[in-house]
């Protein structure tokens, strides 16, 4: 199994060695041919404008949507979930409108605002997950098939999955936490193999690229 990593911008390194961790390969994506052989995408966190900007640059935006569309598991940290979301607050068009939520840029302030924070995510197990909060968005919305990973002790919403798309507001990765990772990777092997430990579960839904292109006005 390969699981790609966005390489354009951001912290990329620190989900390839979590990925090394696991013992999955990390792939750096830096233009379409790099998701060729790919079960899987992370998008790290970063800019998301200067992301949006490198992603047309380089090609990836189809390239992207495609991997979705073939319900291979794509997770966003941070600004990836920026990335990943149908609906910017503000007004601000959507980049890979593949998650069905309304996000909020730095809804916790400044670099100097950033926190860490440890979260009940009953998916990943009883042990709390370690997050790391840097210039964080905040989910304010979600749709009908998206289910709540993780809130806050105020109850705001940090982390979501919509079928194959799992998205965080912070950074599992810089707090040793491979739980995210391992989820990401179960996906893709499942993607991979449907019949293996699969059970009765329903194959992750595959969604239209039309239906999002028509959602970005491309």
């Amino acid at each position: 199994m390969k699981i790609g990593v966005l390489a354009l911008q951001g912290a990329f390194r620190e989900h390839l060695d979590t990925l090394r961790a696991i013992g999955v390969e990390g792939v750096r994506v830096r233009e379409p041919a790099d998701l060729a052989d790919g079960s899987g995408l992370i998008l790290p966190g970063g800019e998301s404008t200067t992301m949006r900007q490198l992603i047309e640059r380089w090609g990836l935006h189809e390239p992207i949507l495609d991997l979705a569309d073939a319900g291979k598991p794509i997770f966003g940290t941070c600004a990836g979930m920026i990335v990943l979301a149908v609906e910017i607050a503000g007004g601000e068009p959507p980049i890979l409108p593949l998650l069905d939520v309304t996000v909020e840029r730095n809804a916790f302030g400044r670099q100097l605002d950033s926190f860490e924070a440890e979260l009940d995510v009953p998916i990943l197990g009883r042990t709390p997950v370690h997050g790391v909060f840097i210039r964080a968005p905040i989910i304010e919305r979600t749709g009908p098939d998206v289910d709540i990973l993780a809130r806050l002790d105020d109850g705001r919403i940090v982390a979501v999955r919509q079928r194959n798309i799992v998205a965080t507001a912070f950074h599992p990765e810089l707090a040793g936490e491979t739980r995210f990772h391992r989820l990401v990777a179960t996906m893709a092997a499942e993607h991979d193999d449907p019949g293996e430990g699969s059970g009765r579960r329903p194959h992750p839904t595959r969604r239209a690229a039309s239906a999002r292109r028509e959602r970005s006005g491309s």
